[in-house]
């Protein structure tokens, strides 16, 4: 154990000095006095590049995007920092301070080996879902740590209100941590908002009402055309691009789509998920919440987490560079002023402070930059698994030793290991010579490197960032650049590329100055900045540090 450092002796006071006026003692002790926010609101837009702000800056209007980054402070340099940049991992980072080593969110969708399944970041077996059959039973039961919601409810003894709302489950759950006053997802088999038993045993009344008006219903009979004449589109691509998702139904993807036409054979209620209307919805389910909670009505600060989710979803299926995506952003920069508004009305101008940020970027297609004659590729993913397993068969004489290959991890089998008396370390190490040695792969790190090193900086700081022993797999993949797996779809992310990495972070309201900085600032940094804003507990595993330019 480490000596205990002990502080030296107070030099002698000096009888010749006079001691300080009480009023400079008292000054001195008191610390600057931020003025009262009686409402946090976290916004969040899934899948978002910070070039959008700029990119579709001439067709936004001046209330929305506009006036958060012209009467609000942006950190033009926020990245995530860690490896995977994935939706489940990033709303638990943003509102914990902490990256997925700590927080134990190291994707969607990770392999348990207790359970031999691959589990979900916000399933929840024990559960059942409140306001529908058919609809996933989330809750936060798999984060590890306390977050931003929950420090608040424990430094005001649960007096203040804390609510999250978005499309996807784990979008209004991780946000909302452990003993909020509820969290909402859409339920795409029936249109409407649920939560959990989780978090209550029934839908409040304010949610039953918004649920009775049907508007997913109401938006399904509408047709999705360009928001501004063909000229205002000049940033994004063609119309009709090869990369882009082609609803079942139709031979290409042009507007205009005729919801009433493509519903049946696209999901039905899960079509608005990828259309504005997903975006439209999660606006009016916001402003319900708002005035049904009675959210920043009191003198006890409120959080309230608002998750735009179609973005994301957009991105996947159409591309950074389509109609599409662009379209979207026209029509999310009018959901945000009208979202502004209703604050403005019901909590006050000045009275909130609001921060948006995203939970990742993206890559551009790759088939897409190849066409451009860029660097780009994809690997066969699915192939993976067989010709691993054959390559550590010729090397240890022992057949299917790998079990699971997921989000660029490799899961070896534990126990055909341990029965054949093989080392673990050598069948990761044969694992990585094999994987370096192919045309898609940077480098490759084994669970046992990441466990036994430290590293500072990197592509491997990254890794290990991402890195829970108890669910991360024995192998971490890295692959180059642009270079990405099979997909049916456009493009995804989840890299430690700055295509992945680089989000929006705007600061708006109360107690924030006009201005920006180009200082590098992790996402981990959000939720401590946030804590000090209002003087309540860190989150217990928060590895960011205060915003001092947010702060001052």
């Amino acid at each position: 154990m480490a000596a205990c450092k002990t502080q030296p002796p107070a030099p002698a006071a000096d009888s010749s000095s006079s001691p300080p006026a009480p009023e400079a003692v008292q000054e001195a002790l008191q610390e600057p006095q931020r003025p009262a926010t009686k409402l946090i609101v976290g916004l969040v837009i899934d899948q978002m590049r910070p070039e959008y702000l700029t990119r579709f800056a001439q067709g936004f209007t001046e209330g929305g995007f506009k006036r958060l980054m012209r009467e609000g402070f942006v950190n033009y340099n926020t990245h995530y920092n860690y490896i995977p940049t994935f939706t489940g991992p990033g709303h638990a980072s943003i509102f914990s301070g902490a990256t997925p080593a700590t927080h134990g969110i190291i994707g969607n969708n990770w392999y348990s080996r207790e359970e031999a399944r691959s589990v979900y970041c916000a399933g929840d077996p024990d559960e059942k879902p409140v306001g529908s059959e058919t609809g996933m039973a989330a809750s936060p039961h798999r984060l590890l740590v306390t977050n931003l919601a929950d420090e608040l409810k424990l430094a005001t003894n649960r007096r203040a209100k804390v609510v999250g709302v978005s499309l996807k489950d784990r979008s209004a759950v991780m946000p909302a941590g452990h003993i909020p006053d509820g969290a909402y997802w859409y339920d795409k088999t029936t249109g409407r908002f649920i939560t959990s038993t989780y978090y209550m045993e029934q839908l409040p009344g304010w949610m039953q009402q918004f649920n009775g008006r049907q508007l997913a219903k109401q938006y399904l009979d509408s047709t999705w055309t360009l928001l501004l004449p063909e000229a205002a589109y000049q940033n994004s691509g063609p119309d009709n691009q090869p990369y882009e998702r082609v609803f079942a139904g139709r031979t290409e993807a042009t507007f205009p789509y005729v919801l009433p036409e493509l519903q049946e054979q696209n999901g039905g209620y899960d079509i608005l998920s990828s259309t504005p209307w997903g975006n439209t919805l999660v606006t009016e389910i916001a402003l319900a919440a708002l005035a049904g909670e009675g959210l920043g009505q009191d003198e006890t600060p409120d959080l309230f987490t608002v998750s735009y989710s179609t973005p994301d979803i957009i991105g996947h299926d159409f591309g950074l560079r389509s109609r599409e995506l662009h379209d979207m952003y026209l029509r999310l920069d009018r959901e945000i002023a009208r979202l502004l508004d209703a604050l403005d009305a019901q909590v006050g101008e000045g009275n909130y402070m609001l921060f948006l940020t995203a939970d990742h970027a993206a890559a551009d297609v790759p088939q897409f930059l190849m066409d451009e004659r860029l660097p780009a590729g994809y690997y066969p993913e699915g192939e993976l698994k067989a010709a691993l397993n054959k390559q550590l068969q010729q090397r240890f004489k022992q057949q299917e030793l790998v079990e699971y290959i997921t989000n660029d991890q490799v899961y070896l089998n534990h126990t055909r290991i341990r029965a054949a008396k093989l080392h673990l370390e050598e069948v990761q190490a044969e694992v990585v010579n094999y994987l370096v040695l192919q045309p898609y792969t940077v480098d490759a790190y084994t669970g046992s490197q990441m466990r036994q090193n430290e590293y500072s900086g990197g592509i491997r700081h990254l890794l290990q960032m991402g890195y829970y022993r108890p669910r991360s797999g024995d192998v971490l993949l890295v692959l180059n650049p642009a270079w990405m797996h099979k997909i049916s779809y456009a493009t995804t992310h989840g890299s430690g590329y700055t295509y992945d990495t680089h989000v929006p972070l705007i600061w708006y309201g109360n107690g924030i100055k006009r201005g920006g900085s180009y200082r590098y600032q992790a996402i981990t940094d959000i939720a401590p900045t946030v804590s000090q804003m209002l003087g309540i507990g860190l989150p217990n595993g928060a590895t960011g540090s205060p915003i001092l330019e947010v702060l001052e």
